[in-house]
Parts: structure tokens; C-alpha cells; sequence
């Protein structure tokens, strides 16, 4: 029993729910984070994306069960290696996309929730179709991301700054092709002199120049886009009487453009990781792994929050 729970928590991938925090987005930068109530509807719907997403997972690995089989990794899943029954697969993936479905409509809301239905008919399609087609199936990974935020924006009554759409679809589209460019190193890497086992057949059609482009462009217009949105965002004026004593240009200025190396350095380690140690398959597994990375991240975290919620406090002790 203990064995088989310990399989449904490794097939729903707990370690990936790290994505639905991009669901928190919106009500960090509206500054509507402390407010109680604004704050608990944002949960709630990380919440629900665990269950859906979870639920997506142990879908696509039934759908895929044999060619992971092929896989020089997706083969150790409990799904292709056996470890775990289809039949209690698609019994817990139907429980969590109902449940999701019930906890949202009634938690949070009928908008929210339709837009949860999007999500999952969206899934459903790439599993069974949009996953076979070329640039198509990036493009669907990336979409999740983008719902993601734009869900979190409509739970918690929070505005979406079309800048930040922007850099949310910069950064998910680099991902998603940064992921396939792994795919297909990993797929290199395990090459035996005997024939290439079939695993993903978009992988085939898709020229390395095509995806070293793809994420090239992709990076740039992240980088650019989170530039603007911080140049658009308004600035924190400082009425305190220690503003006679700065220069002039720091009496009304926008803080969060001090972010923007770090976000630099963030795409560029990324990059790093994916293209000299090939291990961007899984984006959260980089972010838990890569030390740098993740010291970049919890670094651009904290000074978002100390500019949008401590700055302003801080500013009226003096």
C-alpha cells in the first residue's frame, strides 16, 4: 500500500507544482500580496493548478506509457516500468481534474474555473494531438505558463500588466524550446551504435539551428520585455524628508529596474546549463539543482518583495 502511494505522489510530480507559483504573479505585482483576502484566493488556486496539472501528468504518462518505455529516463517512471497500474493512473487523474474542477467553481469562482477548463481541454488536445505536430507542441507548453498567470490575475482580483504577459510568454517559450533542445541532447547522449529508439517523433524534425534560433529569440524578447514592464512600472515616490539629501533622480524612482541584471544573469545561467551540462529537460529540476540558479532566483524574489512591500515602509521611518 505504502509502495503504490509512493508511486501516485512520484507520477504526480510534486516537484513541478514549482510552476503553478507563477500563479502568485499578478498579486505580488499589483501589491495586493498582504491583503488577507486577495492572498487566500491565490492560494486556493495554486492549489487547484496542483491537482490539474497533476492530474495532466498522469495522463500524458498512460498516453506515452510505451514509447517511455524507450526512453533512456522516462523508462524508470512508474507508469512505463510497471510500478504502477493504468487503471489506477486514469482513476486518480479523473479524481483530480474533478475534484480541481468542483474546489475551483466553488473556492474560487466561474471564471476562474473556466478558465481551469481551458487549461485542461488545452492538455488534453496537446497529449492526444498537438504534441505530434512541430513548433505547435512548444507553443502549447508555453501557453500553460501564460494561463497559469493570467488564472492567478482573475482568482485574486488583480490586474495583469500586459508588459508582464510579455515576459511571461518570452520566458515560458524559452523553456519550452530550451526543453526540447535538452530532449534531444539527452537522446544524443544515450545513442548506441544501434538504431535511435523512436520516443518523440517532433524531436526528429527539429534542426538544431531551428531551436538554437527559437531560444535565442526567445531569451531576447524575455529580457526585453521585463526591461519595459519594469520601465512601466509606477515608480515609488519617496516623501520622506532623508529625499533632500539624494540626488533628484532618486526622489521618483523605479526601483524594480534594478532587477534587470539579475534577470540577465538568470537567462544567461540558464542558458549555460542547458547547452554546456544539456540538462534543461525539466526546468524545475534545473532551478532545485543548479545552485547559481537558484540563488539568482531567491535573490530576484526577495528584492521584488523588498521594493514592493518593504521599500515603502521603510522609506516613512525617516
Amino acid at each position: 500500500m505504502l509502495n503504490i502511494i509512493y508511486q501516485l505522489i512520484r507520477t504526480a510530480r510534486p516537484r513541478q507544482w514549482l510552476k503553478n507559483f507563477a500563479v502568485f504573479a499578478p498579486i505580488t505585482f499589483a501589491g495586493l500580496l498582504l491583503e488577507p483576502k486577495n492572498f487566500e484566493l491565490a492560494v486556493r488556486a495554486f492549489l487547484v493548478f496542483c491537482a490539474l496539472s497533476s492530474a495532466t501528468y498522469f495522463m500524458n504518462d498512460i498516453v506515452d506509457a510505451d514509447k517511455d518505455k524507450l526512453h533512456p529516463i522516462k523508462r524508470n517512471r512508474p507508469i512505463p516500468s510497471g510500478k504502477l497500474s493504468e487503471k489506477l493512473a486514469v482513476m486518480t487523474s479523473i479524481l483530480l481534474a474533478t475534484v480541481g474542477l468542483i474546489y475551483a467553481y466553488k473556492q474560487v469562482g466561474s471564471y476562474f474555473t473556466a478558465i481551469c477548463m481551458l487549461y485542461l481541454v488545452m492538455q488534453v488536445c496537446y497529449s492526444f494531438y498537438f504534441r505530434h505536430v512541430i513548433i505547435l507542441d512548444s507553443l502549447i507548453v508555453a501557453a500553460g505558463f501564460i494561463i497559469r498567470v493570467f488564472a492567478g490575475g482573475v482568482a485574486s482580483y488583480s490586474s495583469v500588466s500586459s508588459w508582464l504577459l510579455l515576459t511571461t510568454i518570452g520566458l515560458s517559450l524559452l523553456l519550452a524550446f530550451g526543453k526540447r533542445r535538452s530532449e534531444k541532447t539527452i537522446l544524443v547522449q544515450h545513442q548506441t551504435s544501434q538504431s535511435q529508439p523512436e520516443t518523440r517523433a517532433t524531436l526528429r524534425h527539429y534542426p538544431d539551428s531551428l531551436l538554437d534560433s527559437m531560444i535565442s529569440t526567445s531569451a531576447s524578447f524575455c529580457l526585453i520585455t521585463y526591461a519595459l514592464f519594469t520601465f512601466q512600472t509606477s515608480p515609488h515616490e519617496v516623501t520622506s524628508d532623508f529625499v533632500k539629501y539624494l540626488p533628484s533622480i532618486l526622489g521618483n524612482p523605479k526601483w524594480l529596474m534594478v532587477t534587470i541584471p539579475v534577470v540577465i544573469y538568470g537567462v544567461a545561467r540558464y542558458l549555460y546549463v542547458m547547452y554546456e551540462k544539456g540538462d534543461a529537460e525539466s526546468p524545475e529540476r534545473v532551478l532545485l539543482s543548479d545552485k547559481p540558479l537558484l540563488v539568482t532566483v531567491l535573490l530576484w524574489t526577495i528584492t521584488i518583495l523588498f521594493i514592493l512591500y518593504g521599500l515603502p515602509r521603510f522609506t516613512t521611518l525617516f
